[in-house]
């Protein structure tokens, strides 16, 4: 009898497990699909709010504003309240504010707008990637890298949908508030799905005299390791088509096909990055992902020919695709209860450092011919390489009377 409550129990674990691991992909694609849709609309709403580039750009940096205070408030508040409060409503409060942008009028209104959307999206976007790690704690082995190939296909589809309702003449008003309808309803859908608070985190009713936390050193390397990477990813999106259309004088239609090399190579890598990991271990994953990307984008940057250049884009991608979703699951399975918090320090720096991307290489051209600005990104993808290490997983500590085991994601060696 006991034995079959226990088969019971065990089968309605994995049932919720893999419940959880679809709401965890339906939210990453949401947040993809959301994101996707402003910026499918960026002329549009540019145009309606009469700003010049250069003031949209200065705008711009409201939104990452937002997120990344956001980021930090989520990442505590999931540790203590638990995922499946904080994602649903960073999932709503994105999908609502995603109207915002398409119904400003001036400046002033538009950048109100971004920053509340990029609220909304900086508690989504924590919030996730810290219930991410808790469904691949669950699964014992890595599946981040799947999470993030999702939002990247939640965008893909925004530009196809985005493309036919323009194609249709809808208003970026009309067709956000209805994107914002679907992301409600499809926020409500999943929500049940998500699993609980794990016990070993603070709960609501915690003590208040419980000391302030302190984020450690390892997080912080984590977080620095992020911010490079991702600003390498920020480079390929805005410059890439840009060093094809500019520097080999490619035509407008083969430029294009620059960032839809590294996007398509991006994406298909984080969809093998968690068989692969699962074989090889997290540090192998970013010290040969990262040197890959070192050739790639060298290649790019030195070649005097578009098809090679083409080719280096797309190692480029291949390369950096399981570096970022390696360095969040670190950060989250360093510590079980404050894993929000963690997360929502690596997310964070490298959220930022998505937004410096164009910000630090625009200047540089004016040193530097474009491609010879790509070096930058090639030093931090070998400064990452040089400190895959960081991926081990500390030492835990001992605790009286009980072994601990160390996590079965957290692989620091390449034995299968």
């Amino acid at each position: 009898m006991e034995s079959t409550e226990s088969m019971e129990s065990a089968e309605s674990a994995a049932s919720s497990l893999r419940a959880a691991r679809l709401a965890t992909f339906t939210y990453f694609a949401l947040n993809g699909f959301l994101m996707g849709m402003w910026i499918v609309h960026i002329p549009g709403i540019e145009h309606r709010a009469g700003t010049g580039h250069a003031l949209f750009g200065w705008l711009l940096l409201l939104l990452g504003a937002g997120a990344f205070a956001a980021m930090q408030v989520a990442g505590p508040l999931t540790d203590r309240f638990g995922a499946r409060v904080v994602v649903p409503l960073g999932a709503a409060l994105c999908s609502a504010t995603l109207i915002l942008p398409g119904l400003a009028t001036n400046a002033w209104t538009l950048g109100a707008a971004l920053l509340v959307l990029g609220v909304g999206n900086g508690c989504l976007d924590v919030s996730m990637n810290a219930h991410a790690v808790q469904v691949e704690r669950g699964y014992g082995r890595p599946v981040m890298s799947a999470f993030h190939a999702t939002y990247s296909l939640g965008g893909v589809l925004a530009s196809l949908v985005g493309a036919r309702t323009l194609g249709w003449g809808w208003s970026p008003a009309a067709t956000l508030t209805a994107a914002a309808a679907l992301g409600l309803a499809v926020t409500a859908a999943a929500s049940r799905a998500l699993l609980g608070r794990p016990a070993t985190a603070p709960g609501p009713d915690a003590p208040a005299a419980k000391p302030r936390y302190r984020t450690p050193r390892r997080i912080w390397a984590l977080a620095a390791l992020a911010l490079m990477i991702m600003l390498c990813e920020g480079v390929a999106n805005d410059w890439s088509v840009l060093h094809l259309r500019n520097v080999l004088d490619a035509p407008a239609a083969t430029a294009a096909l620059a960032f839809g090399a590294f996007a398509t190579a991006m994406t298909t890598g984080r969809l093998l990055a968690d068989r692969v990991a699962a074989r090889v271990g997290p540090v192998a994953i970013l010290r040969y992902g990262a040197s890959a990307a070192a050739l790639g984008m060298t290649a790019a940057a030195l070649s005097p020919w578009i098809p090679l250049a083409l080719l280096g884009w797309t190692v480029f991608g291949a390369g950096l695709s399981g570096c970022v979703p390696q360095l969040f699951s670190a950060a989250g399975h360093t510590d079980q209860s404050t894993a929000g918090a963690n997360v929502s320090r690596v997310a964070g720096l490298g959220y930022l450092g998505m937004l410096a991307g164009p910000a630090v290489i625009g200047p540089l051209t004016r040193l530097v011919p474009l491609n010879f600005t790509f070096f930058l990104p090639v030093a931090f993808c070998v400064i990452a390489a040089c400190a895959a290490g960081i991926l081990r997983p500390p030492a835990p500590e001992p605790r009286p009377g009980k072994a601990v085991a160390p996590v079965g994601v957290q692989r620091s060696d390449g034995a299968p």
